[in-house]
């Protein structure tokens, strides 16, 4: 007689196991889905940064120098970037970043572009 409810106890113990294995995947999945969406928006924060380096490239091989640039909203959208640039040759170095350890002869260009509170920098030296 003793014996008639180890049936209903091993059944609650193995639904216990079950379902605590289930929660734990379901979590892992939910923080991989997190973990991708983020890679999405530093991607996009990326190249928003390098679409900034790129820009004041360009105008400093076409003679114009200019030292900060920005926050600059590319389309309207929610995606900018900021530019700081010095020119440690032929000119006063300018403000920058504390970050940026410029060395190089001509130019050094910080561009750090946001997207979705995620950030991401280019730095180039020439």
């Amino acid at each position: 007689m003793k014996e008639r409810g180890a049936t209903l106890y091993f059944a609650i113990l193995i639904m216990s196991i079950l379902m605590a294995a289930v929660f734990s995947l379901g979590s892992l999945v939910l923080i991989q889905i997190q973990t991708i969406k983020g890679m999405g928006n530093s991607i996009i924060a990326y190249y928003a940064a390098d679409t900034g380096a790129e820009r004041v490239l360009d105008e400093l091989y076409g003679g114009v120098f200019i030292d900060h640039y920005g926050p600059i909203d590319l389309d309207g959208s929610d995606y900018f970037y900021e530019v700081w640039v010095t020119r440690p040759v032929g000119g006063a170095l300018t403000a920058l970043p504390e970050d940026i350890d410029c060395t190089s002869e001509y130019y050094c260009i910080k561009s750090v572009g946001t997207y979705n509170n995620t950030r991401r920098a280019v730095e180039v030296s020439g």
